[in-house]
């Protein structure tokens, strides 16, 4: 009798039972902060999180991110390049930083992983994992886990969702409510009338401007709709000419670029279940 070994690689958007993306609240809407939007619900966007530095007195929201399963977030490496695990703290379930509703959830991070390629000067490969020290408690109606896209975005089109506790206006104070908004997808050739950028960013905005992310933003979630009621990270919040400035959208790192990535990053082997036959 031969004996083989098969490893089958968990993918992180079925680690939420068997749904996520789930977005509680109204469907995708034009909202008319972030720059342009308008205030979330409680726990509409259960796999946002707010990314914060530990400092002597306590912690602060620096950056975004988005839950992929109970023990790991994707923001974006600019947000954490320099910084120590422990610097570093996740706060899920949060909608208003000035009150607790006893959804939230503190988490430490005990792990970064940087993309290897990123670049500082040019934000390529603008991406990076958390290893959170304990599985936050997913829930039904405040924390849960956002889909992965499929290997390509051709399927989003149209409008999709940025939120963050960004700052309202560029060089403005950042709302102590998550805040979201909804923007158009630009294709590759639209935004090229803008930027110099790769493939594996993309662009949302509107080239009058008006509606955008902010200083606060970055690494946060970019989710689009899939059709049946969830959503998925097309993109993470990244880099931009001030905010919701005209002929100036936002430039997100294109999450479908980077699914093998993500599913191969394997730190203690939890991700690889091994069966002998």
């Amino acid at each position: 009798m031969n004996s083989f070994t098969i490893l089958i690689v968990t993918y992180f958007s079925l680690a939420f039972g068997s749904r996520c993306g789930i977005k509680n609240g109204p469907m995708l809407d034009e909202f008319n902060r972030i720059v342009g939007g308008e205030a979330a619900e409680p726990g509409e966007f259960p796999w946002q999180i707010s990314l914060q530095v530990v400092s002597w007195y306590g912690s602060y929201h620096y950056c975004g991110g988005s839950i992929l399963d109970e023990s790991w977030v994707v923001t974006a490496a600019h947000c954490v390049e320099g910084m120590n695990p422990s610097d570093l703290r996740i706060l899920a379930g949060e909608h208003n930083f000035k009150k607790e509703d006893g959804t939230e959830q503190w988490q430490d991070v005990i792990d970064i992983i940087m993309h290897k390629d990123y670049v500082y000067s040019t934000l390529e490969n603008d991406i990076a994992l958390l290893k959170l020290a304990e599985p936050l408690d997913l829930t039904p109606t405040a924390v849960g886990s956002i889909c992965l896209p499929s290997q390509n975005n051709q399927e989003f089109s149209g409008h999709c969702i940025v939120t963050g506790w960004g700052s309202v206006r560029e060089g403005g104070n950042s709302p102590n409510i998550l805040q979201k908004v909804s923007v158009p997808l630009m294709t590759d050739e639209e935004c090229s009338e803008y930027y110099n950028i790769v493939d594996t960013m993309l662009c949302a905005g509107y080239a009058e401007g008006g509606k955008d992310a902010c200083q606060g933003d970055s690494g946060g979630p970019l989710v689009c709709p899939n059709g049946d009621g969830t959503y998925s990270l097309a993109g993470i919040v990244s880099w931009g000419i001030g905010c919701a400035q005209p002929r100036n959208p936002g430039v997100y790192t294109q999450v479908s670029k980077f699914l093998d990535w993500i599913r191969n990053t394997n730190i203690d082997g939890s991700n690889v279940i091994e069966f002998i036959i």
